[in-house]
Formats: C-alpha cells, sequence, structure tokens
C-alpha cells in the first residue's frame, strides 16, 4: 500500500494488499477488500463489505456502498486472464450489489465510466462497457458486453441493453425495456422489446435545451422516421437541412457511426402524431 496523506482512513477488518495506491481523504469501511493493482483517488469511500480487484482505478470522492464488485473476472467465456482494465470516473454514486467487469481481448482491454454518474442497488456494466459522464442508472439496470452510453442518458428501473448496442446522448430508457438495438441521442425507448416513444422532451429541458433547439429536433426525428426513402438518404436529407443544429447533428453522427450495420430503435406506430413527444 502506498499512503497518500494523514487523513486516510482504513477500518481495522478491512484487507488493502501490498501495492495498492491510495490517495489523500481514502476512507475504507469494514470488511472491505483492496487488490494490490487497485487505485484508489483522493477522497474515495469504500462504506463497508466493498471488493475492488484487478486492475481497477476509481476517480475522487467517488462513493462505493456495501457489497459492491469492482474489477473483477469478467463475465466472458472466452476471457484468458489478459491483464484488462477498469477505469471508474470522479464524483460517482456507485450504490449496494453493484457489479461492473475489466475489459476483455476482444474489446479492447478496457471498460470505462465517465464521472458524475450513479449507479442505483444491483445495477451491472458488463465487460469492455463505455460510458459517458453524468450518467444514471437506476436500480437492477444491465449493460452487456461492449454496451456505450453518452453522457446524460437514464436508464430506468430493471431496464437491460444488449450487447454491442449503443444508447445515445440524452437519451431515456424507460423501466423494464429491453434495448436491442441502438437508441438515438434524446431518443426515449419504452417497452418489453423497446420501441421509440418520441423524443426526451422533459429531459431536453431540464437540460437546458431551447425552444429552438428542440422544434429543431423533433423536425428532424419525423424526417428521419416517417419520411420515405432509405434511412442513409432520409440521414442526409436530415444533414442538409439542420447543418447548423449540432444537437440534430449528434442525432446524423451517431447514425453514421454505426456504418449503416447496426440497426436503430425505431417507433412501433411511426404516425406523425406520435413521433416526437409533446410541443416544447
Amino acid at each position: 500500500m502506498m499512503a497518500g496523506g494523514a487523513q486516510q482512513t482504513i477500518h481495522p477488518t478491512a484487507i488493502v494488499e501490498a501495492g495498492a495506491k491510495l490517495g489523500e481523504g481514502v476512507s475504507i469501511g469494514p470488511f472491505c477488500v483492496v487488490g494490490p493493482e487497485v487505485a484508489l483517488a483522493d477522497g474515495v469511500t469504500l462504506h463497508s463489505h466493498v471488493v475492488v480487484a484487478g486492475r481497477t482505478s476509481i476517480g475522487a470522492r467517488t462513493k462505493v456502498f456495501p457489497f459492491a464488485s469492482l474489477g473483477h473476472q469478467p463475465q466472458d467465456l472466452k476471457y484468458a486472464g489478459e491483464p484488462s482494465d477498469l477505469t471508474i470516473g470522479s464524483d460517482c454514486l456507485i450504490r449496494e450489489g453493484v457489479t461492473m467487469n475489466p475489459g476483455t481481448s476482444g474489446g479492447g482491454m478496457h471498460t470505462v465510466v465517465g464521472d458524475r454518474c450513479a449507479f442505483l442497488a444491483n445495477s451491472h456494466v458488463g465487460h469492455d462497457c463505455r460510458l459517458g459522464n453524468n450518467i444514471i442508472l437506476s436500480n437492477g439496470v444491465l449493460l452487456a458486453g461492449h454496451v456505450s452510453v453518452g453522457d446524460y442518458a437514464i436508464l430506468g428501473g430493471a431496464a437491460a441493453v444488449i450487447q454491442f448496442a449503443r444508447v445515445g446522448a440524452h437519451a431515456f430508457v424507460g423501466g423494464l425495456s429491453g434495448v436491442e438495438n441502438d437508441l438515438i441521442p434524446f431518443g426515449m425507448a419504452l417497452g418489453d422489446r423497446a420501441s421509440l416513444a418520441g423524443l426526451n422532451i422533459i429531459g431536453l429541458k431540464r437540460r437546458g435545451f431551447g425552444r429552438e433547439q428542440i422544434h429543431a429536433l423533433r423536425h428532424a426525428y419525423r424526417m428521419l422516421f416517417s419520411s420515405g426513402g432509405t434511412l442513409k438518404e432520409r440521414v442526409e436529407k436530415v444533414a442538409e437541412a439542420f447543418a447548423d443544429q449540432t444537437a440534430v447533428m449528434e442525432i446524423v453522427d451517431f447514425v453514421r457511426a454505426g456504418g449503416g450495420e447496426r440497426a436503430l430503435v425505431t417507433p412501433r406506430d411511426a404516425s406523425a402524431r406520435d413521433l416526437a413527444g409533446s410541443e416544447a
């Protein structure tokens, strides 16, 4: 263990293995186990019964609650012991029973979680996932391997996302929903096998998007999902019509990044009346 400052607090029942790096003000509660390759930045708190293993680093001021398991061997039967890692950002909240796995050779060797994310009880981040900042995973949310989630996305209780799927920034996934395809930025997905139920208008307003931006997003949404032609053709029309709208272009870039190989979550009912949510 490398001591980082006098303010560290380590409970006598905790096990901190030689080689672990602890920043100043780290607090490790009863019955926690910290592995020899773990790095805890300044102000990290492990409340009790937390296990941090493998090549895991946790950013400053992140708080981890009882029975969380971070960095143990990924749940991938092809995993052969490669020295992959898990990186968790600063100011995150990791509640009871949360599990996060490191990467694998099949996914770039890294699982990455951004800053200011909240992981509520019993949620799971699978191997090789890439998560942005300010994300909320509610109780029991399950991310399979290789999932990416954009900034400010919110996933409701017991939602699940299939492997390799992408959830765009500012998207919202309803509770108990199963996401089988890519969910566009700002989209709202609901249902057993999730379909688009419009834009996340409430989230957009809370994040300070203006009326003009929301109007442009709604118009672009209709063009993408209710007009004729192929998806590629519709995307190009949207890109031409809204080249000066950053938010709309975020959707365009997201769809283009799929390379035409990734299916999108689409509306179950494509009537214009239901496509884009309520008026801004």
